[in-house]
């Protein structure tokens, strides 16, 4: 004897998906004055970037762009590794590709070791 089990029917209509909510958060001070710093090198244009992101007055950013200028300045500068441009194709056979490459040095991690095995347990 055969029993049938009843199979679900696919619906045709598509549903309605609810709408996307982006949620929109500036952001903080130390956000905004390192990414000014990553974009130039004069404070007072790092002091209208980071304004600008954060959305407050110069005269309230200025302060934290100082002091993390005055860190940055304080801090080792590390060395960049060397660029290998690499370029490929000419004119006549199709657009010019051109690839930097610059590989930074391997970061520093401490290692924990094992404690030596003792033969006791």
């Amino acid at each position: 004897m055969m029993m049938s089990r009843t199979v679900k029917k696919p619906t045709d209509k598509p549903r309605n998906l609810p709408p996307i909510r982006v949620r929109k958060e500036p952001p903080t001070v130390s956000e905004a004055v390192a990414a000014a710093q990553d974009l130039a090198d004069d404070v007072e244009q790092q002091v209208e970037i980071a304004a600008g992101l954060i959305g407050l007055s110069p005269e309230e950013v200025r302060p934290h762009v100082l002091q993390a200028a005055q860190v940055l300045a304080a801090r080792p500068k590390a060395e960049r590794a060397p660029e290998r441009i690499i370029s490929t194709g000419n004119g006549l056979r199709g657009p010019r590709t051109v690839i930097v490459e610059r590989r930074a040095g391997r970061p520093l991690v401490e290692r924990r070791t094992r404690p030596p095995l003792d033969g006791r347990r």
